[in-house]
């Protein structure tokens, strides 16, 4: 087992250099930089946007430029940012409360939706309840999670003369406003794992239905409800943990477009006007924050299935 842990960090290393290098790498490709978004239209002289570069270290090579960063990055100092002047760290942690809040109620509110509409499409497996909840899931999965907080936006404007709050208050400062800002894009985000979670429960579920030893269980005068939830679904919840995990890189990646839209002071909404500024070490560590959560999570779902399943270590699972 330690030798299988010792691999997939290994892996995880590779994946987060990889990444690291490609950011760094075709951030610089874009056309125009800091230094000209910053100068534009302001009559300053070639030679004090030259002296400017020379300040953010943009006039020497790309190599360069990586092999200082990653000598900072190693001793925690992920640089400073072109246009707040303040050290990217700093930035960064004073945004990820609000990122990690939005992804983990999303991540919770559809997972919970999805299952409850799962076990109910299993359980009515063939009725029109079952044909209703399995259009609604295909409906979600389909549209874009921007596109449905749009129309939540509309319906609640139009319908209720509501709107969310436009400026972001702390749960532990004013939770009312906190919870009717956080509403729509919770929601929104949460649909797509929601419908992904609700077919694939539903589907495992009834495979496991089907199953010699629940037919065994039912035997014996087990009541159904007991059948259902102690378990059928206790078994199929395997295969939704791996796929939560998935759908982590997801709700990561629907951060940034919500966030902008509801003005969320998050990492998205950092992420998205970094890249707009081309600053640089914002960006880099930004995009660095999202594929390291997303690393730490497959590599915890390996190892939670090597634990299960020891032929998985020891690469003798059954094909």
């Amino acid at each position: 087992m330690i030798g299988y842990t010792l691999r997939r960090l290994g892996y995880g290393v590779v994946v987060m250099c990889l990444v690291t290098v490609f950011v760094f790498v075709i951030m610089r490709l874009v056309p125009g930089d800091a230094v000209s978004l910053q100068l534009q239209d302001t009559g300053v002289s070639k030679e004090a946007a030259d002296a400017l570069r020379g300040e953010f270290g943009l006039d020497d090579p790309v190599w360069v430029q990586l092999w200082e960063w990653l000598a900072g990055a190693v001793q925690g100092d992920l640089g400073t940012s072109f246009y707040n002047k303040e050290p990217v760290v700093d930035l960064f942690l004073a945004r990820v409360p609000v990122t990690v809040q939005l992804g983990l109620l999303a991540m919770l509110v559809g997972t919970a939706l999805g299952l409850t509409v799962g076990i109910v499409a299993a359980v009515t497996r063939g009725s029109v309840t079952d044909s209703a909840l399995r259009v609604f899931a295909v409906a979600f999965l389909s549209v874009p999670n921007f596109v449905i907080a749009l129309l939540l936006l509309t319906a609640f404007a139009l319908w209720f003369a509501w709107s969310p709050p436009l400026v972001y208050a702390q749960p532990t400062e004013d939770f009312t406003s906190w919870a009717q800002q956080m509403a729509i894009p919770v929601f929104a985000l949460g649909t797509g794992g929601m419908a992904a979670v609700a077919r694939l429960t539903r589907s495992s579920m009834l495979e496991s239905l089907g199953s010699d030893y629940i037919r065994t269980v039912r035997a014996k005068g087990v009541r159904e409800r007991t059948v259902v939830f102690k378990h059928s679904l206790r078994n199929s919840t395997i295969a939704v943990l791996t796929l939560l995990g998935l759908e982590l890189a997801t709700v990561l990646g629907g951060t940034v477009i919500i966030e902008r839209m509801f003005g969320l002071p998050g990492t998205g909404q950092l992420i998205y006007q970094a890249v707009l500024d081309r600053d640089y070490p914002v960006v880099v560590a930004c995009t660095i924050f999202y594929a390291a959560l997303f690393v730490i999570t497959i590599i915890l779902i390996d190892l939670l299935y090597a634990l299960v399943d020891p032929r998985i270590r020891t690469g003798k699972a059954l094909s």
